[in-house]
């Protein structure tokens, strides 16, 4: 009991707590191994490895897309409306799916934000990958 003997005769204050911390200790590391672990799949789409190298090959000349501060749009230097752009995209990567040529966009820092936005989602339906911002 916990019981004393001092000098007044009355019952001690003191709880002893090492019982209470050592099974309280035993129960944290058995929620910690016993808890399952989360864990969330990432699917990613790695490269197989090949033992025949693709053949290089040339890349085609870069495609030179350019708005001007009035919104017209050039396409190697020949001024084309946005709705003859798609179509020119798509045959472009039609031509060779494997080989693009680079876009290279160049815009007019005055020119409206939503020509770029439309040029951009052609070439996004287009379904080109490379894409190119020139910088003056």
């Amino acid at each position: 009991m916990a019981f004393s003997s001092n000098s007044s005769g009355g019952a001690m204050a003191d709880i002893n707590v090492t019982p209470l911390v050592d099974v309280m200790l035993v129960l944290l590391i058995i929620f910690m191994v016993t808890a399952p672990i989360a864990s969330y799949p990432i699917e990613v789409n790695l490269p197989q490895r090949s033992t025949q190298p693709p053949p290089p090959t040339d890349p085609p000349p870069p495609v030179k897309l350019r708005i001007d501060a009035s919104g017209q749009v050039f396409w190697n230097n020949s001024p084309y409306p946005l709705s003859a752009i798609a179509g020119m995209m798509r045959e472009t990567v039609q031509r060779d799916p494997t080989n693009q040529p680079q876009l290279e966009i160049d815009v007019n820092p005055d020119a409206d934000y939503g020509i770029l936005a439309k040029v951009l989602a052609h070439a996004k339906t287009a379904d080109m990958k490379k894409i190119g911002f020139v910088q003056n």
